[in-house]
């Protein structure tokens, strides 16, 4: 089992790679274009929200196709759904104004980082993915304080742009680990 196994690593690892490098491009992107709408809930606010939970479908598809041979791949169809709900969940707060919008989004965030969390941590062996395990921390934590602070007074979505950053850099630490693995033979 371990020389079927061992081929499969490198390769899963490179898929990886290549799409923790489009995760992070995307974040940054992301986060530097909501930064300029994040005070008011504008119909491009609400298109770049709605938009990043769909790129997380995405990109949970194309993980769960290229990982398919190194586990499970549950914890990703369960963010593909998720997303995928959260996606129609803020698109409708969307019009109930910045306070029900971070609710959404910081439900989202702390599920999603749960699942990151487990599937990262189920990838240890692999490695690259302790950069995963602490942005699913992060997520968890964020996501709280979306749902904390939308009920304060002014709240905007600035902090929402902001959470795309760091997860960004995750995803790009996460690559660069990755690189050492994808290259073994």
């Amino acid at each position: 089992m371990t020389s079927i196994a061992a081929p499969v690593i490198p390769v899963a690892a490179s898929a990886l790679r290549r799409l923790y490098i489009v995760r992070f491009v995307f974040a940054v992107v992301w986060a530097g274009v909501m930064f300029t709408t994040a005070s008011h809930l504008g119909p491009l606010a609400v298109t770049l929200l709605v938009l990043y939970p769909l790129f997380d479908v995405f990109a949970a598809l194309v993980d769960a196709r290229s990982s398919r041979a190194t586990g499970s791949v549950l914890g990703l169809h369960v963010n593909v759904a998720v997303s995928l709900l959260t996606a129609i969940g803020v698109a409708i707060a969307g019009v109930s104004g910045i306070p029900a919008v971070l609710r959404v989004w910081g439900a989202w965030a702390i599920v999603a980082g749960v699942v990151q969390l487990i599937v990262a941590a189920n990838r240890r062996k692999m490695g690259g993915q302790w950069p995963m395990i602490i942005s699913g921390g992060i997520s968890v934590l964020a996501g709280t304080s979306f749902i904390v602070t939308a009920g304060a007074d002014g709240a905007t979505l600035t902090n929402v742009a902001g959470y795309a950053i760091p997860g960004g850099i995750f995803f790009l630490v996460s690559a660069l680990r990755l690189g050492r693995v994808a290259k073994e033979n």
